[in-house]
């Protein structure tokens, strides 16, 4: 797989995006600021699709769920259950690797306010489909939230209602894929109990169960 392919970096479709990320950059010089690359093994057969980059997590490391309270219970997980070298991802340079996962958003630039708008989510959705056109039969999506859940859908040239959004709930898609949901890991679910560790490890041994099964 060519990260080309599934990405561009030069990428300047929205313009409200395009305009928020300049401002950004004035104000934080060191951050990234520009859109996130998927990050990961090329030939994962776990994908996981967040939202978006974080104002002080991906969007000023460059590397998706880095740096921001969202990755903390995410990264953990992920190490715990054998995907990634690390416990913590913290900066490009931390040597942190995924085996057999990777992590994409569906919006790839930092939002105002955490929000893009529908428009915002259909422009991008053409990188994702194209980064799902990469993975093999029997690839495992774990969607993090509803916008996640429906980008995946379009992505598959599926309607947004043919499946209904539902932690630890698995749907099959084209090609021998599967999906599977989980509540995402923000800090205001994480510190409600709306998503427990617990709740996400169970997840995660799904995916487990899914993929021995190949």
């Amino acid at each position: 797989m060519k990260l080309t392919k599934i990405f561009d970096q030069e990428c300047r479709q929205c313009k409200r995006l395009d305009e928020f990320l300049l401002e950004v950059k004035q104000n934080y010089p060191g951050y990234h600021a520009r859109p996130v690359a998927p990050f990961g093994d090329p030939d994962a057969r776990l994908l996981i699709v967040g939202l978006a980059p974080g104002m002080h997590g991906a969007n000023a490391t460059g590397r998706p769920f880095t740096g921001d309270y969202a990755g903390l219970l995410l990264y953990e997980a992920l190490y715990e259950f054998g995907y990634s070298n690390q416990l913590i991802s913290e900066s490009l340079a931390d040597g942190l690797e995924l085996k057999n996962c990777r992590i994409t958003n569906a919006v790839k630039c930092l939002p105002p306010q955490n929000k893009p708008t529908s428009a915002e989510i259909a422009l991008c959705n053409n990188f994702l489909t194209a980064e799902l056109k990469t993975l093999p039969q029997g690839t495992v999506i774990l969607a993090l939230g509803t916008i996640a859940h429906q980008a995946v859908l379009k992505a598959c040239g599926l309607k947004l209602n043919s499946s209904k959004f539902g932690h630890n709930t698995l749907h099959e898609l084209p090609g021998g894929r599967m999906l599977i949901d989980s509540y995402h890991t923000s800090r205001y679910n994480v510190q409600t109990n709306r998503l427990t560790k617990e709740m996400f490890a169970d997840v995660f041994r799904t995916i487990g169960t899914l993929l021995d099964k190949e």
